[in-house]
């Protein structure tokens, strides 16, 4: 690895790489490396593809990948020539792999793809449906290139947008090409980035900051961390190219410290990049020079809030700061200095931008959303992972076509966008388009980019409270709006779905919800009452039912509901009188009863029951007492 001079020792060394790396007949082994597919023993797959390679004398290439996205199925890992995708791969089925795919060139049938287990496997990974409406832009190297190998990165194009801008363009005509199209922030605000970046570098300060935030404090969301794991140079350049416009020196990577192999890959693809003059002092022969540097967080969740993360990385306590001064201005950003703040997604959008055009970019997606966005996908649905899909595509499509529909084949009920701040979505908005203006629409919002689909066994009104639980238990305490409100919310939930709730309790959850909403310092604030609001406004016959009827459509709160035993069903194994801790299960001569008197709803003999002979019922509805 030597030091590039210029431009065109950089173009010289891309058509090198390209000749050199990725041999479009080479035997290939590409696997996914990710958190996902690391904890399920990707790792001992690559250590029996090493062994068996020896064993048997092929020169295999095996390449460690980031995030390939389809996490449910781990560890997975392509075979080249052939493009054969192969799922839950085990240590015990790479002998089999080898010899098929390998040296017999035909797919191991047993290791493919299946919707189900009748179904025909699927050997190509561009026809599973996982894939299929997938359009990858951040995610576009993810799965295809080592992220500890700078000549992976180089071999696919890497760093040809910054020898483009440093050759050709002038840091206006950079700001100016991001700004046409139309790069909205991918951390959830949706602001345009252009706007942004020109609003920083019109301070007359001149030190300035590129920061990314990559703290990512959604739970179950995964998808900066994937970028930061799989394709870090990706980031690096998109930094390099945002200081380049913005005439900035300094880069800033805010990172949780919870994520160990992304610091790791980091500050590895950090230290090739100044090794190789793509980084540092005087960048391929140029006068721009741009250092990075990596802050570790301590993961608390309002360090996603832009002003608390600048604290954080000054090394104080993550509290949010009054605006203005914004970060772009003098006194707001990083000790003082303009800064500009992007999200990890965001930058890695911006080569593609420099090197395709504005045009590309803005031919996806839609007129006021263009582009991709990238997605976690969990919850109730067959296949959860990492998807990176157009703007426009609606949640149908995302939940039913790419995520294979509800597990067991239950009823879709809900989908909550944005993190556990976002709004939740019910089936009467399933042909919704995905982007920032019509999730708003509806009371939800982009957010980071987690989604959690729900089915029909899902109880809204605790789903609500699980969320509040969160956002509440990480809200700063600095302003009274968020520390207070939100933990009156979460108790009225709490006596809600445990059966004390009491009339006039949704109309205090809607009063306390707006005025947070309106009085809380930062963002986080602002939407932290969203899950309740929404699942009032779409499932508001919930909350009526656990405080009037004392009942759960959804058998998951407990002490709600009236409990009997079917005699019709019941087999008398005797099971619920087992389970049932308080002698409230009766046993007669030939069937079961339950005691209302000895019943504290507990759910034992519920859960107990092998075959569903234990009813929960709705009760009469009855007035209950207020509270002032």
């Amino acid at each position: 690895m030597s030091k590039l001079n210029n431009v065109n020792e950089l173009k010289a060394y891309t058509e090198k790489m390209k000749g050199e790396t990725f041999k479009p007949d080479a035997l290939r082994a590409r696997v996914c490396c990710g958190t996902a597919c690391t904890a399920t023993g990707a790792h001992k797959v690559i250590d029996s593809f090493k062994k068996e390679a020896t064993k048997t004398g092929v020169d295999l290439e095996i390449v460690k990948t980031g995030c390939q996205g389809i996490c449910q199925k781990g560890p997975v890992l392509k075979v080249e020539p052939l493009n054969i995708f192969y799922q839950r791969t085990k240590p015990n089925n790479v002998p089999w792999i080898m010899s098929y795919s390998v040296l017999g060139n035909m797919p191991f049938r047993q290791g493919l793809y299946r919707d189900d287990i009748l179904s025909e496997p699927v050997p190509v990974m561009s026809d599973i449906p996982f894939y299929k409406k997938q359009v990858r832009i951040a995610l576009r190297n993810n799965g295809v290139v080592d992220p500890c190998n700078i000549d992976h990165y180089i071999a696919v194009g890497g760093y040809a947008a910054l020898g483009k801008a440093l050759s050709t363009m002038t840091p206006d005509d950079v700001m100016n090409e991001v700004d046409k199209a139309n790069l909205r922030g991918r951390g959830g605000a949706g602001f345009p980035a252009g706007r942004k970046w020109k609003h920083t570098k019109a301070s007359p300060e001149k030190i300035r900051f590129v920061i990314a935030n990559g703290d990512e404090g959604d739970p179950g969301a995964f998808m900066d961390r994937s970028i930061m794991e799989g394709d870090p140079h990706s980031l690096l350049e998109g930094m390099a190219l945002c200081a380049y416009a913005i005439e900035a020196q300094y880069g800033i990577i805010y990172v949780r410290h919870e994520y160990p192999l992304a610091v790791k890959n980091l500050k590895i693809a950090i230290k090739q990049a100044e090794e190789m003059g793509l980084l540092g002092k005087n960048i391929l022969g140029t006068n721009f020079s741009f250092t990075m540097d990596i802050r570790e967080g301590a993961g608390a969740f309002v360090c996603g809030e832009s002003t608390a993360l600048i604290a954080s990385i000054e090394g104080e306590r993550g509290f949010p700061r009054p605006r203005p001064p914004r970060l772009s201005e003098r006194g707001g950003g990083a000790w003082g200095y303009p800064s500009n703040l992007n999200n990890i997604e965001t930058y890695a959008c911006v080569p593609v931008i420099v090197d395709k055009g504005s045009d590309y970019f803005r031919s996806i997606g839609t007129k006021t959303s263009p582009g991709t966005k990238v997605f976690a996908l969990t919850g109730k649905v067959v296949n959860t992972g990492l998807v990176e899909v157009p703007m426009g595509i609606t949640l149908r499509e995302i939940i039913f076509d790419i995520g294979g529909g509800i597990l067991e084949n239950k009823k879709f009920k809900a989908i909550q966008t944005g993190g556990p701040s976002g709004g939740c979505i019910p089936a009467e908005h399933l042909d919704l388009p995905v982007d920032f203006d019509s999730l708003a629409s509806v009371g939800s919002m982009m957010g980071s980019g987690g989604m959690v689909v729900m089915d029909e066994d899902t109880c809204m009104v605790d789903i609500s409270k699980f969320f509040l639980s969160f956002t509440q238990s990480e809200s700063c305490g600095k302003c009274p709006p968020c520390r207070i409100g939100t933990y009156q919310m979460l108790e009225i939930l709490k006596r809600i779905t445990s059966g004390h709730g009491v009339d006039g309790d949704i109309e205090r959850l809607e009063a306390l919800g707006k005025k947070i909403v309106a009085g809380s310092l930062c963002g986080l604030g602002n939407s932290a009452p969203n899950p309740v609001l929404t699942t009032i406004k779409y499932f508001r016959e919930e909350y009526e039912e656990h405080i009037h009827n004392k009942f759960c459509r959804a058998k998951q709160c407990s002490g709600l509901g009236l409990y009997s035993i079917d005699n019709d069903e019941c087999f008398l194994c005797g099971l619920c009188k087992k389970a049932c801790a308080f002698g409230a299960v009766k046993e007669l001569r030939s069937k079961y009863f339950i005691d209302q008197d000895y019943c504290t709803k507990c759910k034992a003999c519920y859960t107990a029951c092998p075959i569903g002979a234990v009813k929960i019922e709705k009760q009469k509805s009855q007035k209950v007492g207020s509270r002032p």
